[in-house]
């Protein structure tokens, strides 16, 4: 049962959402970056996908230089800022500190990342600037983590760049789609304000692109496009009573929640179906909202699930409950469109292959059904831009040195390449792409 009262204010939400990796002070972060080791070869820096150097950072912040510090996070990773709080370090960089070897805490390298870059943001340090225009146009879809990151590493190559989002707000589903204890609003936008105050490239909100004539049009204005779209909403669930009034889907609530906050009304009994991280966020989000039951169901054992141990270890401190080799059938209807519970039958394994155990059906009662099972691709967008190849994921396949598609034009990276990754990962694509971009058109 979950201990969270319903949060009315935002200070009771903030409160019931309080920070997993809290800023560190000035005394905290010496001491902390004095406890690395500095090792020549750092595994912290192998781990972290965009290649952070490490321990030159550290070195940075223990010897006073914080400032130093962000400029070489953000040189490898824009969004340096955004991933020390929401990047699973633990299974990252922190995951790979030799420390783990020898029975000791890891250095808290995400925290000291946030740190630096967090007092480049509050000072407005100018760290870096446009190159020296080169009379080239790049078009950006999406300002996602990847999009955002290619803007930014086009414009220190000095291209004119615009950002096409469909919507209000930019960085994709680090404020839109994270967990609010993970990381706050006003800490993302900050960042992403930061950054184009710096490097000027532009963005155009509220302005979906949806057609194939919109796209022929970028097509003649821009000497590259690069596709940051992400994925889809939720996928459907094929149930019978998927479609009723209160069974929603996991990445929509966490957006609601992330945009309206203590607004959110959230009942008292929830299921959440799925196991992987956005389940966990969902099932831990709910609680603190004040549901009284909250149930994250998932049709294989714990050790299957996708989801981090820590972040289920996280949802069930706040109060949800796993239940593990269970499969729905049925979302139950009262009778005027709404669910009152999900039947579920019991599932075991042999050899790898999910069998349901006959006659162990049971019915479990709730006031909402979240599905969080996955994200659909966005097919139907992808079919209008000629000769984009696919994997059977339906991922676009592209070259993986420089970002580029099978159509010339294109560039793509991040989750529509990746079916769904870290922001980490997009940051690190749209920034190859970018590169990638770069060498096409210069030898062009």
């Amino acid at each position: 049962m979950s201990e969270y009262n319903r949060p009315t204010t935002k200070e009771e939400f903030d409160r019931n959402f309080a920070q997993k990796k809290p800023l560190m002070n000035e005394t905290e972060a010496y001491y902390e970056s004095s406890r690395c080791l500095f090792c020549y070869d750092a595994p912290c820096v192998t781990a972290c996908p965009t290649g952070i150097d490490i321990p030159l950072f550290i070195k940075q912040i223990q010897t006073g230089n914080a400032i130093g510090a962000a400029e070489t996070i953000f040189d490898q990773n824009w969004f340096g800022n955004a991933c020390g709080k929401i990047c699973p370090t633990g299974v990252l960089c922190e995951g790979a500190c030799v420390y783990n070897h020898q029975g000791v805490k890891p250095i808290d390298i995400g925290r000291l990342q946030t740190y630096a870059t967090d007092k480049a943001i509050k000072k407005k340090e100018k760290l870096f600037e446009p190159g020296k225009p080169n009379g080239r146009k790049v078009a950006v879809i999406g300002a996602g983590p990847a999009g955002i990151s290619c803007a930014c590493e086009l414009r220190t190559l000095g291209y004119e760049v615009d950002i096409y989002e469909a919507k209000g707000k930019p960085s994709g589903l680090t404020v839109h789609g994270t967990a609010p204890y993970k990381i706050t609003n006003e800490e993302v936008l900050d960042e992403m304000e930061y950054l184009q105050e710096q490097l000027g490239y532009n963005v155009k909100y509220n302005s979906p692109v949806t057609s194939k004539e919109q796209l022929q049009k970028l097509e003649k204005d821009y000497d590259a496009i690069f596709l940051g779209v992400g994925l889809g909403p939720t996928a459907e669930l094929p149930l019978p009573g998927s479609t009723l009034e209160n069974v929603i889907g996991a990445v929509e609530f966490v957006e609601e929640l992330r945009m309206k906050q203590h607004k959110v009304h959230v009942p008292d009994r929830v299921v959440v179906i799925g196991g992987g991280n956005t389940a966990m966020d969902a099932a831990s989000e709910t609680a603190r909202m004040g549901a009284q039951e909250v149930i994250l169901a998932y049709r294989r054992s714990r050790d299957e699930m996708g989801g981090y141990d820590f972040e289920y270890e996280l949802a069930r401190s706040a109060g949800a409950r796993g239940m593990f080799n269970v499969q729905p059938v049925e979302i139950l209807d009262d009778g005027s469109g709404k669910a009152k519970g999900v039947k579920f039958i019991r599932t075991e394994a042999e050899d790898g292959v999910l069998k349901h155990i006959e006659g162990s059906e049971f019915v479990v009662e709730c006031d909402w059904v979240i599905k969080a099972t996955g994200q659909a691709k966005l097919a139907e967008f992808f079919s209008k831009i000629d000769n984009l190849e696919f994997d059977g994921s339906k991922r676009i396949i592209v070259n993986p040195e420089t970002g580029q598609t099978k159509n010339p034009k294109y560039f793509a990276g991040g989750d529509a390449i990746n079916g769904g990754a870290e922001v980490v990962n997009g940051a690190h694509d749209g920034k190859l792409a970018a590169k990638g971009i770069h060498g096409w058109l210069t030898a062009s």
